[in-house]
């Protein structure tokens, strides 16, 4: 692992990174009310889309890359023209803070998770779909099935909720997380869910049968969040001052590399997966060139 690319981002944490669907840039969030577009790879500032009046906390790109999906403490999700950022639609659905939000892969639909328990889906033209009283309590995390018919939801509390769309009918609970589900994905078109918990547990599940086919512990400081590599056998995850790489066939440590600063928040893997994009409390973006492909190494290095 070569020493990352560093460069100032937000005057506050950076919240959220995806890539565009090219991979020539990268798209930030941050606590400073911004989102902003970045060339790849030499860094520079392409582009700055201002309109929340609160905390951006998450990102979601359409299939076709032309909607940005942004959620906010200010209680709203805004969609994007891209890579233009002119403003399209402000969707609210409850006077809560907005921790998630997805685009369906199909293009169709925005689903957004907030504090509160409330998830809702609008169509991406800004029409109500469904609103679904997910929790008593704050929603952390979504994630909507490829074919847009399940989309599963977490948070405060140990279980990971399923719902049918687009009728919002509950059709499971996914059981064996503590405390707090942080991170939801569905990975292989949709045929297995993974989640990570905040007791250091990640979980694949079936997403025929909904059995729990593999747990990985994990190990080392507070675990934040996680990412997706293209391939969806390697997950980037969050810890308090670093970032660690694993195989989740193999259930092996794959990498561990300082991050420098305590809170590391958002991530994001490049299209092609040689790029990995973690962002910081300290509003930095550190982008690190991977290596591939990635070697195993002990648990006790790093």
């Amino acid at each position: 692992m070569n020493d990352p690319q560093v460069f100032e981002a937000h005057e506050r944490h950076v919240t959220d990174l995806i890539f565009a669907r090219a991979g020539d840039a990268l798209i930030s969030a941050g606590m400073d009310n911004l989102v902003r577009l970045w060339s790849v790879p030499d860094g520079s500032l392409i582009k700055t889309l201002e309109g929340h009046t609160h905390s951006v906390n998450s990102l979601a790109l359409s299939p076709d890359g032309r909607t940005l999906a942004t959620g906010s403490t200010d209680t709203t999700v805004r969609l994007w023209s891209f890579p233009g950022g002119e403003p399209l639609h402000t969707l609210q659905d409850r006077k809560k803070v907005v921790s998630a939000v997805q685009i369906s892969a199909d293009g169709r639909r925005v689903a957004s998770g907030s504090y509160g328990g409330r998830a809702k889906v609008w169509t991406l033209a800004g029409e109500d779909v469904v609103g679904i009283r997910a929790s008593e309590k704050n929603l952390a995390a979504i994630a909507l099935s490829p074919d847009g018919s399940t989309l599963a939801t977490a948070g405060l509390g140990d279980d990971v909720s399923l719902w049918r769309l687009p009728s919002g009918e509950p059709t499971g609970v996914l059981s064996g997380h503590e405390t707090v589900v942080l991170s939801l994905a569905f990975v292989d078109g949709g045929t297995r869910l993974v989640s990570l918990g905040y007791e250091k547990t990640v979980r694949v599940w079936d997403a025929g049968t909904w059995q729990q086919r593999s747990v990985l512990p994990l190990e080392g400081p507070t675990v934040r969040g996680m990412a997706m590599a293209p391939g969806e056998d390697m997950v980037a995850i969050a810890a308090e001052g670093e970032v660690q790489l694993w195989s989740l066939a193999g259930g092996e440590l794959r990498e561990r590399f300082v991050i420098g600063v305590k809170g590391v928040s958002g991530m994001a893997f490049s299209p092609d997966g040689a790029r990995l994009a973690v962002g910081g409390a300290d509003g930095r973006i550190r982008v690190f060139s991977l290596e591939l492909p990635l070697k195993s190494v002990s648990r006790a290095e790093g």
